[in-house]
């Protein structure tokens, strides 16, 4: 079992930065694949960024693409994302989730994910 904790959610204006942590509890923070996925009212939870097991490879979705990096410290059991360049449209609640058996390196999928935080709220005001 493993508990995540986000933080670092806000009020940011657009075109301002925000860096959101994870921090875990349990199993060894590096043998999880992890990922941040964000959720807006009436719509599906979709992926941000992952990052792979020992954090050697990341992906994004296109929408954060070049404006977010996602890494992680291994000593800490805690994932970071730097959000920056923020829209509005970036307005969520975040969360970030880990994998603890995956055969995909960076899983994109929210039914790969074993364990959820409770969310953190984003929002970019005009």
């Amino acid at each position: 079992q493993v508990q995540l904790v986000e933080s670092g959610g806000g009020l940011v204006q657009a075109g301002g930065s925000l860096r959101l942590s994870c921090t875990t509890s349990g199993r060894p923070f590096s043998t999880y694949a992890m990922g941040w996925f964000r959720q807006t009212p009436g719509k599906e939870r979709e992926f941000v960024a992952g990052i792979s097991r020992y954090g050697g490879i990341t992906g994004y979705a296109d929408s954060v693409k070049g404006r977010s990096t996602i890494s992680s410290d291994n000593a800490k059991n805690t994932m970071y994302l730097q959000m920056s360049s923020l829209k509005r449209e970036d307005t969520a609640v975040y969360y970030c989730a880990a994998a603890a058996s995956s055969a995909i390196l960076v899983p994109t999928m929210e039914r790969s994910y074993d364990y959820w935080g409770q969310g953190t709220q984003v929002t970019v005001s005009s």
